[in-house]
C-alpha cells in the first residue's frame, strides 16, 4: 500500500474512508502537510552525468596530448643506460630474441657495447635468473621491436603508457566525480607530476604496473555503475513516477554478466605479471568491490545486504576475478614455457613426490617463483638512494637516475662554474605536499561522511603504499610510489572540488573557492616547470641545480 492511499479517518463530508494511513506523514497530510519530493532510488543508485557534450572526450584528449608532447620530447636523452634500465632493457631484448631472459656480460661491458657505434649485442642463450615476471619487459620489448635496442626504443612504450594513463585518469575522474572539469583537473595534475614524468621516460617496470592497475580501477568503476543500473531497472516504480527501495529486489535481483569485472581481472593479472606488488591491488580491489555491492543492495532495499552479497555476488566475483587473473599471469610466461633453456625450465622433469600429479612445467615455474620470492624478501643490500616508505609521501629521499657534470664548453654547458645534467625521480613537491593534506581530508570524508569516492581512492592508495611497511628491512626506493600517483591526484582533485564549492553554490561562495583552487593549481604547475630541467636531464649551470636541491636529503 502506498502513501497515496486515502487514510481511514473522517473525511470533510463526515464519512469514513476504507483505508488506513500507512505512516505518520499520512495523518499529517490531513492538516495540509506537504513533504519533500521523494528521491528516486534509481538516481541514488546511478547518479546522472552532466549533459553529454563534446568536452567529455575533447577535454581529456587535449590534456593527454599535452602530457604526451612533454613526455616524448627528446625521449632518447640522456643517451645512456639509466639506473635499472640496465636490467629491463636488456631482458626485454632477450625476450624478443629468445622468448625468455638470457645471459648478458657484466653491465660495465654490455652497456657500452649497446650504446657503441657499431653496436655490439653480446647475448647468450643461457637462461638467467631474474627477479620479476616477464610482462613489463614484454611491454618494453614492443618499443625495441619497433625502434631497436637504443634509449628511444626501450623508453618508447613507457612514454606511451604514461600518456595513455593521463587520458584514462581524466575519464576515471569524470566518472568518479560526475564532472568533466574535475576529471581533466585530475589528469592535468598527473601530467605535471615529476615522478610520473620521469618514470614515463625511463624503461622501468613500476609505471607499467601503475598503468595496468589504473586500467583495472577504471573497469571496476564501470562495473559498479552497470551493476547498480541493473538493480535500479529492477526496482518497482510508484504510480507517481519515482522508484522505491524494495527488499525482494535488493536481496534477490541478479546483476547479470559483468564483463567489466572480468576485464579488471585481466588487467590485475597483467599488473601482477609485471611486479608482484600488483597482487596487493587484486586483494584490496576484491574487498572494495564487495563493499560496493553491499552498498548497492542496501540502497536497493535489502535489509540484510551482507547476506545478500554473500549469496548473490561474492562467490561469482571471486570465482571469476581470481581464476582469470591467474590464467592471465600464466599466459605471460608463454615464452618461458615454450623454451628449453629458460632458467629452471626443466627443474621438475622426472621428479616425483606429493605434487607429481601437477604438470612438470607448472611445478618448475613454482620452484623458480619460490626462489624469486626469497630473493625479493631478503634483498637488503645497502644503496645510496634507498629510502623508507615513511618518507615517500613527503619526498624525503628521491632517487637520482642519472648525473653528469659537463665542463664549460661540453654538452651545451656555457657556465664558467661548470654544469649539471641530472634526472631525478622526484614528485612535484607542491603537488605531493598538497596530497598529504588531501589524504587527511579524504579520511574525514570516508570515516565521518561515508563518501564512497573517498573510500575508493584511499583503498587504491593503501594497496600501493601500505604493503611496503611489511618489508621495511628490504632495500626500497621512493619511485615505487608511482603506482599510487593517480590516486594522489584524485585525492587532491576531490579536495579542490570541495574548496570550489557545490554546483548550486552562490557567487559569494564560488568566487573565493575558484580563486583558491586557481592559486594552488598554478603553484603546482609552476613547481613542475621550475624542476623540469632536473626531470628531463637538461644541462644547467651547477648553481641552478644546487638551488633546486630544497632538502639536504635530495643530494
Amino acid at each position: 500500500m502506498t502513501s497515496s492511499s486515502a487514510p481511514r479517518s473522517p473525511a470533510p463530508d463526515g464519512t469514513r474512508s476504507t483505508t488506513a494511513p500507512d505512516d505518520w506523514k499520512g495523518r499529517l497530510r490531513l492538516f495540509g502537510y506537504v513533504g519533500r519530493p521523494r528521491t528516486d532510488s534509481r538516481r541514488l543508485l546511478v547518479p546522472p552525468f552532466p549533459e553529454p557534450s563534446a568536452m567529455a572526450w575533447l577535454g581529456p584528449v587535449f590534456v593527454a596530448v599535452l602530457a604526451g608532447a612533454i613526455r616524448f620530447w627528446e625521449l632518447g636523452r640522456p643517451r645512456a643506460v639509466v639506473f635499472d634500465e640496465t636490467y629491463y632493457a636488456k631482458d626485454a631484448w632477450s625476450l624478443l630474441r629468445l622468448g625468455y631472459e638470457g645471459t648478458w656480460p657484466d653491465r660495465k661491458i654490455a652497456d657500452p657495447q649497446i650504446l657503441a657505434d657499431p653496436q655490439v649485442i653480446s647475448l647468450s642463450d643461457t637462461g638467467s635468473f631474474v627477479a620479476h615476471p616477464p610482462m613489463g619487459k614484454w611491454v618494453i620489448a614492443l618499443g625495441e621491436w619497433m625502434f631497436g635496442l637504443n634509449p628511444f626504443g626501450w623508453r618508447f612504450m613507457t612514454a606511451v603508457l604514461g600518456t595513455l594513463s593521463v587520458l584514462m585518469l581524466c575519464r576515471i575522474g569524470r566518472r568518479l566525480f560526475r564532472s568533466t572539469m574535475l576529471g581533466c583537473l585530475a589528469g592535468g595534475l598527473m601530467a605535471v607530476d615529476g615522478l610520473h614524468y620521469v618514470m614515463s621516460r625511463t624503461a622501468l617496470l613500476d609505471l607499467v604496473v601503475m598503468f595496468f592497475v589504473l586500467a583495472a580501477f577504471g573497469c571496476l568503476l564501470l562495473d559498479r555503475d552497470h551493476a547498480r543500473a541493473r538493480l535500479a531497472a529492477a526496482l518497482p516504480v510508484d504510480e507517481d513516477g519515482p522508484a522505491r527501495p524494495d527488499q525482494v529486489t535488493g536481496e534477490q535481483a541478479g546483476t547479470g554478466l559483468r564483463p567489466w569485472r572480468l576485464a579488471a581481472a585481466v588487467f590485475l593479472g597483467l599488473a601482477a605479471a609485471t611486479k608482484w606488488n600488483g597482487l596487493y591491488f587484486l586483494a584490496f580491489f576484491l574487498i572494495l568491490t564487495a563493499l560496493w555491492d553491499v552498498a548497492s543492495r542496501r540502497v536497493a532495499g535489502a535489509r540484510r545486504p551482507y547476506r545478500a552479497v554473500l549469496r548473490k555476488d561474492l562467490g561469482w566475483s571471486v570465482l571469476s576475478v581470481v581464476p582469470v587473473a591467474v590464467v592471465t599471469y600464466l599466459v605471460t610466461w608463454s615464452g618461458w614455457f615454450l623454451s628449453d633453456n629458460g632458467y629452471g625450465r626443466h627443474w621438475a622433469d622426472g621428479r616425483g613426490g606429493t605434487w607429481s600429479w601437477i604438470p612438470a612445467p607448472l611445478r618448475s615455474l613454482w620452484h623458480y617463483e619460490y626462489g624469486v620470492y626469497k630473493f625479493n624478501v631478503g634483498l637488503d643490500a645497502w644503496h645510496k638512494y634507498e629510502s623508507s616508505p615513511w618518507s615517500w609521501l613527503v619526498l624525503g629521499r628521491p632517487v637520482l637516475f642519472h648525473y653528469q657534470s659537463p665542463e664549460p664548453g661540453e654538452a651545451g654547458c656555457h657556465a664558467i662554474t661548470g654544469c649539471s645534467q641530472a634526472v631525478l625521480a622526484l614528485g612535484t613537491p607542491v603537488l605531493w605536499w598538497t596530497a598529504c593534506f588531501a589524504l587527511l581530508y579524504l579520511l574525514y570524508r570516508w570515516a565521518l561522511r561515508r563518501d564512497w569516492r573517498a573510500g575508493a581512492i584511499l583503498c587504491a592508495v593503501g594497496a600501493g603504499y601500505l604493503p611496503w611497511f611489511l618489508y621495511q628491512d628490504r632495500t626500497a626506493f621512493a619511485f615505487y610510489a608511482v603506482v599510487f600517483v593517480p590516486y594522489l591526484c584524485l585525492a587532491v582533485t576531490m579536495m579542490l572540488g570541495a574548496l570550489l564549492g557545490p554546483p548550486g553554490a552562490d557567487e559569494k561562495r564560488r568566487v573565493p573557492g575558484a580563486m583558491a583552487v586557481g592559486v594552488i593549481v598554478l603553484l603546482i604547475t609552476w613547481n613542475f616547470i621550475y624542476f623540469f630541467p632536473i626531470y628531463a636531464g637538461q644541462t644547467i649551470p651547477y648553481p641552478d641545480w644546487q638551488t633546486r636541491m630544497w632538502l639536504d636529503t635530495w643530494i
